[in-house]
């Protein structure tokens, strides 16, 4: 009888612990939650930051399910912003052909506007990885991908 009793209490504490760290999850969840509306909501007003964070996301199934395509829509807004890091982004997923066709005209343009407009930390990784892809186009191709990057302008979404 005493040894009932005594499991009866241990699974009556473990069934409590689990209830609170249940609902530390689901309040965990629900801040998750509140913090993907905020950044989509930012996205769709044109935050190009914010589209470059889901695009991240769904590449990497972070927090979303994995979909490159979704990634290659959210970085192609924000690359067509300006963003840097987006453009780098989105040259990457054209090198590997990840949710598009592998490209690498387009991957060197992409990266090339990335190089031109990142700040120096990030400029000389950008322009590694530009050069590297380099070696893979022709000479015609990579006069093309240069006047595809010269001839390309941001457009602001907002």
């Amino acid at each position: 009888m005493r040894r009932t009793a005594v499991i009866l209490v241990a699974m009556g504490l473990a069934l409590a612990a689990a209830g609170a760290a249940g609902a530390a999850e689901l309040g965990r969840l629900g801040k998750v939650r509140a913090a993907s509306a905020n950044l989509f909501a930012a996205a769709e007003h044109g935050d190009p930051r914010a589209q470059t964070m889901i695009g991240f996301m769904y590449e990497n199934g972070r927090g979303l399910p994995q979909d490159y395509m979704l990634a290659v829509a959210w970085y192609q807004r924000a690359a067509e912003q300006g963003y840097p890091r987006a453009q780098y982004l989105l040259g990457m997923m054209y090198n590997y052909g990840q949710g598009v066709a592998e490209d690498y005209v387009v991957a060197h343009k992409w990266l090339n506007l990335a190089a031109s407009g990142a700040t120096p930390p990030d400029r000389e990784y950008y322009v590694r990885v530009r050069n590297s892809i380099a070696y893979k186009l022709t000479v015609a191709q990579q006069t093309e991908a240069q006047w595809r990057a010269r001839h390309w302008y941001p457009v602001p979404e907002r």
